[in-house]
């Protein structure tokens, strides 16, 4: 099973390569915020656990969101592989995850890392505020702070994983297409 993380900071292109990278490698898509809200609507006990902590406006427990992939893991068992999307975003959780892939003996295969400069992730994310009207979008000082949040929280993730030799980084920068090659050619050399 090939397990992937696409890691980069808000605006580095993470979505658009996700859905390419998932085309051509045929991973499922596992993207904790579509777990959530699938399994609060099919009222699971996982879902309706985190929909009591949403409801409070507490975020939901690592342990639930383990649960929930988990139980998308085992949904899964023909699988190739899966693209994680939007986790880990902690070393608690990259730990968990590691965890739960081990007792499935898998695991992370490779870490693909978008390095993006913060002047352009803010111009990107001012675009897709731009025509997406979210308005977290469209206040420099507002894409800074989540920037920083980012650095602060999420990026010692990658020092997780590089510490395992399984980070890779990419430039970020330049067409869809020049990108997409360059991760391709990562995970070609890792199959």
């Amino acid at each position: 099973m090939f397990n992937l993380i696409l890691f980069g900071p808000p605006g580095s292109g993470k979505g658009t390569q996700s859905e390419k990278l998932i085309d051509k490698y045929g991973l499922l898509h596992l993207s904790t915020g579509d777990l959530l809200r699938k399994e609060i609507a099919n009222q699971t006990k996982l879902g309706l656990e985190a929909k009591s902590f949403m409801d409070k406006g507490q975020l939901v427990p690592d342990a639930v969101v383990i649960g929930m992939i988990n139980s998308a893991l085992e949904a899964n068992p023909a699988a190739k592989g899966f693209l994680f999307d939007g986790f880990p975003r902690t070393v608690a959780q990259a730990e968990a995850l590691d965890n739960l892939l081990a007792s499935k003996n898998s695991g992370i295969s490779i870490v693909l890392a978008l390095e993006v400069d913060q002047e352009e992730l803010v111009k990107r994310i001012q675009i897709r505020g731009q025509s997406s009207g979210r308005s977290d979008d469209s206040d420099p000082n507002v894409i800074r702070a989540r920037l920083v949040e980012y650095e602060n929280k999420t990026a010692p993730v990658a020092g997780h994983y590089a510490g395992v030799g399984k980070v890779v980084y990419v430039k970020g920068v330049g067409t869809i297409d020049e990108i997409f090659q360059s991760l391709c050619r990562q995970i070609d050399s890792r199959k």
